[in-house]
């Protein structure tokens, strides 16, 4: 069939481009994928292909590799139109969407989940297979066109699709604890069917940051909002490490003494490259050494970790007055007795969760799945994944469900070089929120769910800290649906959330210079970066910023502090996925200990990525989360 392509593009007067003949024969291999998948004739293609290149005005009459993507783009078009042409009263999303599970049986759910109730053993319950599997088995609605969508969108084979060991785990976080995902051929009882469609108790939410506002002014800090960004830092850590007794007064380390000081200060490079042993700055405040830096020396230290624009308390001397030499250094900024105690101040999404009827109080329990963007492959905007995921959330139907940006991520391919015919807000309406609003529909009052964004999102304000969506939801569903800002702070059935979506893991872990204990147990260096994060207070304590995070310093004093350690800690990165339990103030009575996630990556490449599953209880010893593969 590729010589039929062939013939019938030379017929028109095209010839199939390429500098080699591998080069035309892999051309011509998609081709043939685009006649397969969309069921057209040579001929047809053809004719696609010359309205395509007319509407497009392109030079030559070679047809390109570079033009794949773009005509790829116009052929789906084709599809959506011509199925809205033949379906009147047609509502899809778009010609590449793949139906969910929960999407599917909008129109007469209530009916069903009314009819399991009064009968569990009725013929309304499905097959075990079909239970289990409902990614492989689709359900379908009673209309006609619904199955015409999804038997076009089964049509099409894509890398993702034919993917092997799906919702794998691949870590579990104290396995004793935890619920094993069940397997395909699991055998599935009757109660067990009953106790997922049971309404689960509807979890709190409270945000305690969220910070900056929608519609907020950026792109306009002054190098003035710069110095009194780090110098209100310096200064307040200082009062800090004096109020906690277990310092001396800070003193000006660019002063020549051979007696003991104690100075406090930010981390600098001496020069443009990264931090090494012999180019270690220590920055003080203007307060105590008119903002004048002097190098350090830590051969005396046999363990440190230091980051440029790092906060840390040192203690030593400095006999020359060039060089200050370290005999202790401090890198835990204490936590003021005010930060302690609960924010009077909260914005309850919604009273009714906190009147929890005969207790009054809710326990310290949450069901949670985490996820973080991209949402779909770099091979196309199905955004199957995502799909994927919200068939699983249907299933487990978790309490909380927290979103993580990028949606419409700046880096995909498809982005990038402008193939794409839609703007990005529509695609973030059409192909995200649709499918979000039909789950949240679906599982009821029963499920939250928390969208956060990214500095990776193309349809949003590029500005870190980022304010959050300005969507407006339908009524029914406003209470379900929460945009926060990132970073932020929230609270759901008193177990305290903090995230940032940047990858500060990342970037810490290209900037950190350390050395070892000479003894003891391993260093986890990924845990040490993330504990970082709460030693400083900071969800981005890196300064200067990373290439490509629009760091404005005029909102930054308030968004980007951490007043107080929260119970888990996300930060996806595209470092490999983890869940860890940390502590800070190892040794001392006040050891607080908190779990910090990366969920992965939803998406990698033209596969699948990872998410978390997150079962808190009461505390950490009895929580448990797992990695799962998508």
């Amino acid at each position: 069939m590729e010589e039929e392509i062939r013939a019938e593009f030379q017929n028109s007067g095209f010839s199939i481009g390429g500098a080699s003949s591998e080069d035309a024969a892999q051309i011509l291999s998609t081709l043939l994928t685009y006649c397969i998948n969309y069921k057209m004739s040579p001929a047809d293609l053809v004719s696609n292909w010359e309205v395509y290149y007319l509407n497009r005005q392109l030079d030559g009459l070679k047809l390109e590799s570079s033009y794949l993507d773009g005509f790829l783009s116009h052929l789906q078009n084709e599809v959506k139109e011509r199925i809205i042409k033949e379906e009147a009263n047609l509502h899809i999303y778009s010609s590449n969407d793949v139906d969910i599970n929960c999407c599917r049986l909008l129109s007469n759910s209530h009916a069903d989940e009314v009819a399991f109730h009064d009968t569990p053993g009725s013929k309304q319950e499905k097959p075990p297979e079909e239970s289990s599997n409902s990614e492989l088995t689709p359900l379908t609605s009673d209309r006609p066109s619904s199955s015409r969508v999804a038997k076009t969108n089964a049509d099409r084979i894509t890398p993702f699709a034919t993917r092997v060991n799906k919702f794998t785990q691949q870590y579990v976080l104290n396995a004793d604890n935890a619920v094993s995902v069940p397997s395909k051929n699991a055998e599935i009882t009757e109660d067990e069917v009953i106790r997922r469609i049971q309404p689960s108790q509807r979890c709190s939410l409270q945000v305690q940051r969220s910070q900056p506002e929608p519609g907020c002014r950026f792109m306009y800090d002054r190098m003035e909002d710069r110095f009194n960004y780090l110098e209100d830092r310096i200064r307040k850590s200082a009062s800090l490490f004096s109020a906690s007794g277990f310092c001396g007064q800070p003193a000006d380390a660019t002063l020549a003494s051979e007696e003991k000081m104690f100075a406090v200060g930010t981390v600098a490079c001496d020069g443009e490259g990264h931090l090494n042993e012999k180019s270690i700055l220590l920055q003080g405040s203007v307060q105590h050494s008119r903002g004048q830096r002097v190098r350090l020396d830590l051969k005396d230290l046999d363990h440190f970790s230091l980051f440029p624009g790092q906060v840390v308390g040192i203690e030593g001397h400095n006999p020359s007055g060039h060089c200050f030499v370290a005999s202790k250094l401090i890198d835990s900024i204490p936590v003021s007795v005010d930060a302690q105690l609960p924010s009077a101040k909260k914005q309850a999404i919604d009273n009714e969760s906190n009147q929890n009827s005969d207790a009054g109080t809710l326990s310290r329990a949450l069901s949670s799945v985490i996820a973080a963007g991209p949402y779909t492959t770099t091979d196309n905007l199905l955004f199957e994944p995502l799909q994927e995921l919200l068939s699983y959330a249907c299933r487990k139907q978790p309490q909380l469900l927290i979103l993580m940006g990028p949606f419409i991520d700046s880096d995909h391919p498809d982005i990038k070089k402008g193939t794409v015919d839609q703007s990005f807000h529509d695609i973030f309406h059409f192909e995200i929120l649709r499918k979000i609003q039909d789950f949240t529909q679906y599982l009821g009052n029963t499920v939250r769910v928390i969208l956060i964004p990214s500095v990776r999102d193309a349809h949003h304000d590029f500005v870190f800290p980022q304010p959050a969506f300005d969507l407006n939801f339908p009524e029914d569903i406003t209470h379900q649906i929460t945009c926060l800002a990132n970073p932020c702070l929230f609270s759901s059935n008193e177990i305290h959330f903090g995230c940032c979506t940047v990858d500060i893991l990342k970037q810490l872990s290209g900037e950190e210079i350390s050395r070892k204990p000479p003894v003891g147990k391993p260093a986890d260096r990924i845990g040490r970066l993330a504990s970082h994060i709460l030693k400083q207070q900071s969800y981005y304590p890196l300064y200067p910023s990373a290439a490509g995070v629009p760091l404005d310093f005029s909102l930054a004093k308030e968004a980007l502090e951490i007043s107080s350690a929260p119970d888990v800690l996300l930060l996806p990165s595209d470092l490999a996925p983890f869940v860890k339990v940390l502590s800070l103030g190892e040794g001392s009575d006040d050891q607080k200990r908190f779990i910090c996630v990366n969920p992965g990556r939803l998406a990698k490449g033209i596969g699948g990525g990872t998410f978390v599953e997150l079962y808190y209880n009461e505390g950490i010893d009895k929580t448990n989360a797992s990695i799962i593969r998508i």
